[in-house]
């Protein structure tokens, strides 16, 4: 039996949902509005956020995001966040993970650049063959 490798993003402020597998807040900052217990979160990892310094340059500017992406997946290779990224790329060998960040737009934040390295390490399914659920 295969296990099934999803790594998602989402906004910590929609419901969970029973896919989400493990649920991991990856911003440095606690969401504002959000009480811990209505996170439904299963860790929250601020070693893994950008620093205050990118995380300000960038504002999540959409023009900005290819550069942002860049300098963020340098910091990444810093002892603490490398050790971080290792570890979340080992819950997504185990099962679905879901990366939840606070931002608007998720799909231009440090979450989306978090779940293109994990996803980049999972094995892929061979060609014709689904993986089984």
């Amino acid at each position: 039996m295969t296990t099934r490798h999803e790594v998602k993003v989402r906004r910590i402020y929609e419901e969970p949902l029973e896919t989400d597998g493990m649920r991991i807040l990856v911003d440095r900052l606690w969401p504002r509005g959000l009480s811990k217990e209505k996170a439904h979160i299963d860790e929250w990892c601020k070693a893994i956020a950008p620093s205050a310094e990118l995380r300000k340059w960038y504002g999540h500017a959409p023009a900005l995001f290819e550069d942002f992406s860049r300098r963020y997946r340098r910091e990444l290779q810093e002892p603490d966040p490398a050790a971080t990224l290792a570890r979340l790329r080992q819950l997504a060998h185990q099962g679905p993970l879901t990366l939840l960040t606070a931002t608007k737009e998720p799909a231009i934040s440090e979450a989306a650049v978090l779940c293109a390295m994990i996803q980049e390490s999972l094995p892929r399914p061979v060609a014709g063959h689904e993986p089984s659920k």
